[in-house]
């Protein structure tokens, strides 16, 4: 049956730019061998939902009408990647601007920096001045992706746990879903995750709409520590009522 809009899928893909050049994979081995890996990525596949924008608009439109199993490579134009590169996000600032980042070091292209509240990186330096560039890496670029559909999901724990996966970054997190509710079992870690704090309303609205159930709660999960119990210091035992005496008589 044909890929829609809609459809839970697994994918592996690697998308490559300026002629082979990779700039993402979701082969763990590939990831190593080409300088790329994240030690807090997940490998093996990412679970996402046709037509809902978890990958750039070029390749999540080029699923639907494909089969599971379909394997392709394809080229997408920067519209339709990364978008264009805007000038607009190119300013140049006084090496000042930006010295609480520079940790007493010099300023070089490729710096990541910050600027009004926008992540950058330094492009060029003139003087006593930065150019910082705060498109996307990949802005006006046109990439190529080759891909495989492993799989379409129809187990509504393992969607759920897909969407999870690829929102966080843990992959198996304890999911429960009946008729009527979806319990998310969240691990306490993910209570100093940014991009879950960030993503947890945009998490529990897809699920709702796409698994058709009405409601979803979040089960912060401590696990159990027990007390640690003190031993008291031995007591020395005091002198017999006897002993006393006999010590006052001499």
């Amino acid at each position: 049956m044909a890929i829609e809009n809609g459809d839970f899928i697994k994918i592996n893909y690697t998308g490559k730019f300026n002629e082979g050049q990779i700039f993402d994979t979701t082969d763990e081995q590939l990831a190593k061998d080409n300088g790329i890996f994240n030690p807090r990525g997940v490998y093996g596949g990412d679970i996402v939902i046709v037509g809902s924008g978890h990958t750039i608009k070029g390749l999540d439109e080029d699923f639907v009408g494909k089969e599971v199993g379909y394997s392709g490579t394809i080229t997408i134009a920067p519209e339709m990647a990364f978008g264009p590169h805007n000038p607009a996000l190119v300013e140049t600032v006084s090496v000042t601007k930006i010295k609480d980042q520079l940790e007493d070091q010099r300023p070089y292209p490729g710096m990541p920096v910050e600027l009004n509240g926008k992540r950058g990186v330094i492009s060029q330096i003139i003087g006593r001045r930065v150019r910082v560039d705060m498109n996307h890496a990949l802005a006006g670029k046109e990439v190529e992706y080759e891909y495989t559909i492993e799989e379409k999901i129809e187990d509504k724990v393992a969607k759920a746990q897909g969407l999870l996966s690829l929102y966080t970054g843990m992959p198996e997190i304890e999911v429960e879903v009946t008729d009527d509710l979806i319990r998310i079992y969240t691990p306490i870690e993910l209570g100093f995750n940014q991009r879950w704090l960030v993503s947890k309303m945009t998490i529990a609205s897809e699920l709702i709409d796409k698994l058709d159930i009405p409601s979803l709660e979040f089960v912060e999960r401590h696990p159990y520590v027990p007390e640690t119990v003190e031993e008291a210091p031995e007591a020395t035992e005091a002198p017999a009522e006897d002993e006393e005496a006999e010590a006052e008589e001499e």
